[in-house]
């Protein structure tokens, strides 16, 4: 029998208003989306009136379903408006070097890469044991579908000074069973831009497909390069490229979930559709991973690109620019702080130097004043960072920044290190996944003050206080102890914590 005021599903049905506030309660544990304070997950341009238009446009067409784009042509006239409109930012389409370029509009940027994998894998029906290869700082969803996809990965070494890998080891690590070569415009983690035309060509020579991943920023580059910024060539300007993938839930500031995946000719993008007719139903084709889709992020994401247009767009990332800049010379300004890369993008990354805070104590000390940041762990001798995703919103409060961080600097160094027990430090760098056992994950979770409660609003690695239960008031411990593992455990850490604050509410 079900309670009457059980959960999501109770007796008798809840009053409109009672559920939504509900939910505006719930959503008073999350982060802030809009203000300019949260530095990662979320894009905000800090245009008014724009959710709203989005929101209606949403709803319009929530209900509309793009498994069959003959009974719901108005998702097929935007889906494909979109496209035009990506294709042509990124110098394709009619007029250009790349006349006939084509694409879908997927769930999101990780579902793009997935389909990049697979056009290419497809591609090649001869190769049993198919390989990409992908520099080690190219976005984790790589892994992801290679996992999926049952694909083997080449991971090129990228430079500690440079943080991009070499060409020529690129060139290097491509085999006769190589199905995809992929680089980055920028990478997620530091905002540096790939050497593409020179790894395009290696793929090229090789006869092989190469994607860029211009999720993060394939819809600010082309406007930075407008704005003076020195942004080399890395669309479908440059001749090798055969697929990219922007997300528009990003830069182009739609709501989520909203990608586009380009490739330079209709062959090329061919091997991404799944068709299947054996069955007696109706013949199923799909262009991407989901058969069922929702028109509401794309007509949202439609209406967005038309009430922002082009002019607007070179004026947030004007702002944008103004921002990164503002944010830079303040991490610059802070003894104990220093750069990992010259912002090249949208991107602020720093560091600490060997005097400098403990860089975990230090993402709580900014959350605890309203700054929700993203700590990276260190990585094949890269150190521990922070990564800032700079978004328009941020402009009018990169000043205020610029003040709490040298406060926060000083309030972590006074704070010293996280106090974590030396033994359990040697055991996350002893360890290894086999060995972990149910008990030990307890253990180590309870130890740390995550638990199994309600929702919050982190997860592990996050950075910031989590304000549900179930998670720890500061993630620098749980940051530290993952900082001291090897990713291998990193990972399976990770999951047993995500697990445990994954449970049903009954």
């Amino acid at each position: 029998m079900i309670d009457e005021e059980a959960g999501a599903l109770p007796v008798h049905g809840v009053a409109a208003e009672r559920v939504l506030g509900e939910i505006r309660e719930l959503r008073g544990l999350d982060r802030p989306t809009h203000g300019g304070r949260l530095f990662a997950y979320v894009y905000d341009p800090g245009v008014p009136g724009l959710d709203e238009l989005a929101a209606a446009a949403y709803a319009e067409s929530a209900h509309v379903n793009g498994l069959d784009p003959t009974a719901f042509p108005s998702l097929l006239a935007m889906e494909n408006a979109l496209v035009g409109a990506a294709a042509r930012l990124l110098n394709g389409g009619p007029g250009t070097s790349a006349p006939e370029v084509v694409g879908s509009i997927t769930g999101g940027g990780t579902e793009s890469l997935i389909l990049a994998v697979k056009a290419a894998r497809d591609a090649r029906p001869e190769i049993t044991a198919p390989r990409i290869v992908v520099p080690t700082s190219a976005h984790a969803a790589f892994a992801k579908a290679a996992h999926y996809l049952r694909v083997q990965v080449d991971a090129v070494p990228i430079d500690p000074d440079t943080l991009r890998p070499a060409v020529a080891d690129i060139a290097a690590a491509i085999r006769p069973d190589t199905v995809l070569v992929v680089c980055s415009a920028p990478s997620y983690a530091h905002g540096v831009i790939d050497p593409v035309a020179q790894i395009a060509e290696a793929a090229a020579v090789a006869g092989v497909r190469c994607h860029v991943d211009a999720c993060f920023g394939g819809w600010t580059l082309p406007y930075l390069r407008r704005l003076g910024e020195p942004v080399p060539d890395f669309d479908f300007a440059v001749p090798g490229v055969t697929s990219i993938s922007v997300d528009l839930h990003k830069y182009a500031y739609a709501p989520k979930g909203v990608s586009v995946l380009l490739h330079r000719d209709p062959a090329l993008r061919a091997p991404q559709y799944f068709a299947y007719a054996d069955w007696p139903g109706y013949t199923m084709i799909n262009p991407v991973i989901s058969s069922t889709r929702s028109g509401g992020p794309i007509a949202a994401a439609y209406a967005t690109l038309r009430h922002l247009g082009d002019e607007g767009y070179l004026e947030l990332t004007r702002r944008t620019r103004q921002a990164v800049r503002v944010l830079a010379e303040a991490v610059r300004g802070v003894d104990g702080l220093r750069l990992v890369a010259e912002p090249e993008s949208t991107v602020v990354c720093f560091t600490a130097t060997d005097s400098g805070p403990d860089l975990f104590v230090l993402v709580d000390e900014l959350a605890a004043r309203g700054w929700h940041t993203q700590p990276q762990l260190r990585y094949a001798g890269l150190p521990r960072s922070v990564h800032l995703t700079v978004t328009a919103a941020v402009a009018p409060r990169a000043a205020e920044f610029a003040a709490d961080l040298a406060e926060a600097v000083a309030a972590a160094a006074a704070a010293g290190p996280v106090p974590l027990p030396p033994e359990l430090l040697a055991l996350a760098g002893a360890l290894s996944p086999e060995t972990l056992t149910a008990d030990l994950v307890a253990n180590l979770a309870a130890g740390l003050g995550l638990g199994t409660g309600g929702p919050g609003t982190g997860g592990p690695g996050a950075g910031g206080p989590g304000a549900g239960a179930g998670l720890p008031e500061r993630m620098a411990p749980v940051n530290t102890l993952l900082d001291a593992a090897p990713p291998a455990l990193r990972e399976r850490l990770l999951v047993e914590f995500v697990s445990l604050l994954q449970r049903p509410s009954y």
